[in-house]
């Protein structure tokens, strides 16, 4: 891919590792978060209700989070369908500007 990550999928990483119970530094190194990002977004997370902490330092989900974590999978799946139609037409549209500027000598109408 070669993007960044947007904020909801980074939430959506976090919450997928908290999923099963977590400690902080689990959750940072399979989110791929530097201690101090995993702070700010593990605040959030927490703010909004979606992660809770389990006892022993350990970080779980709420039933909000496996909501958001739910709709986060469908919203995926559109945004990759949509990212393929995408794709699709500004291929259709190379093609069509591949057609006006060839060689009006391979054209078979003007030979």
């Amino acid at each position: 891919m070669g993007k960044y990550r947007s904020r909801l999928q980074i939430i959506a990483d976090i919450l997928l590792v908290a999923s099963n119970g977590a400690k902080k530094t689990h959750i940072m190194y399979q989110a791929n978060l530097s201690y101090k990002l995993l702070g700010r977004y593990l605040t959030e997370v927490m703010r909004a209700g979606l992660v809770c902490v389990m006892g022993e330092d350990r970080y779980g989900l709420t039933d909000r989070g496996r909501e958001f974590l739910d709709r986060f999978g469908e919203y995926s799946k559109r945004c990759r369908h949509l990212e393929e139609h995408v794709n699709d037409v500004n291929n259709e549209k190379m093609v069509l500007k591949q057609m006006i500027r060839s060689d009006s000598k391979s054209r078979p109408d003007e030979q």
